[in-house]
């Protein structure tokens, strides 16, 4: 029995040592085991995506390039990728077990954004039972009774109670954006002092994590309310398979500085806000801010956004 066992070990250690001499000697084009895997993840979300949202990806040159997109994101070329599923291919073991990782990984985030739909809809049928402080942690324009977004409210004892420390961020992940994606897609966070209104704007045009920031004290002054939204506006009325996850107003521990203030008396940069339709009136055609901008003025020269 005890010459069995150290068969068995001897032979386990041989079988580790051959892997880790295949990976060690695997050629500079070929990508790593783990970046491998997040690449292939990536692709497996990408070719799901194209297969169930035909009406954007209904040419082959739509699919590769968003495929390509997927590749530039992780700074890789198309070659590279072929290299090395090719190299991995011929590693049938290591291919394998990257793959069941992959799978396994997959099947986790699809339990959970199944959690987070069943979720959402059950909050949806009881709108009258949401506060106005309520941020959903996942949103899909498809989801049945869904409109063009959503929108939230702190007033002081929920910014109190909800988010600890001074710095925040109000942050979102978008998945589902196709290719030459032309739609109004935007988010603003509007932070409301004693004496001053600030605004983050950000257009939403690629499929990413965005952020944007705030803080509860600027000089001289104290934040009293926080309203925000996501808004997308399509005319063309066809239901888009974009999805929003991982969204949270949370505490952050660093707070980039603003560099750029304006005085603005009931607009910003010249336009109105138009609080019917949740958008700025053609600050997106005319001059889009980039994230950590600012636009500062009195409190009681500037229109809140509802």
């Amino acid at each position: 029995m005890k010459n069995y066992k150290s068969v068995s070990y001897l032979f386990l250690l041989i079988l580790i040592g051959g892997l880790a001499y295949s990976c060690q000697n695997r050629p500079k084009e070929v990508l790593g085991r783990k970046q491998m895997e997040r690449l292939m993840y990536d692709v497996y979300i990408a070719e799901a995506t194209m297969e169930n949202d035909y009406a954007n990806f209904n040419t082959p040159e739509k699919k590769e390039a968003y495929i390509h997109k997927i590749f530039k994101e992780h700074k890789i070329s198309p070659a590279q990728w072929d290299s090395s599923l090719a190299w991995y291919s011929d590693r049938i073991n290591i291919y394998l077990k990257m793959n069941d990782s992959v799978k396994v990984r997959l099947q986790r985030t699809r339990q959970e954004v199944e959690a987070l739909v069943a979720q959402n809809q059950a909050n949806q049928t009881n709108q009258s039972l949401l506060q106005d402080s309520y941020i959903p942690p996942f949103y899909a324009f498809s989801m049945p009774n869904t409109i063009r977004g959503f929108r939230f409210r702190l007033d002081s004892p929920d910014i109190s109670s909800k988010i600890e420390g001074d710095d925040f961020a109000f942050t979102f992940s978008v998945i589902g954006i196709p290719p030459r994606f032309s739609s109004s897609f935007t988010s603003l966070l509007t932070l409301i002092y004693a004496d001053t209104t600030i605004y983050r704007y950000e257009q939403i045009k690629e499929n990413k994590t965005y952020e944007l920031t705030g803080s509860k004290y600027i000089t001289g002054d104290t934040l009293n309310t926080i309203t925000g939204f996501v808004h997308l506006h399509d005319s063309t009325g066809v239901i888009p398979h974009i999805q929003l996850y991982n969204i949270s107003l949370h505490a952050r521990t660093l707070f980039l500085e603003t560099d750029t203030l304006k005085m603005v008396p009931d607009s910003i940069e010249g336009e109105p806000l138009d609080s019917d339709t949740l958008k700025l009136t053609k600050l997106v055609e005319a001059k889009p801010l980039k994230p950590d901008s600012i636009l500062q003025g009195k409190k009681d020269s500037i229109r809140q956004v509802e």
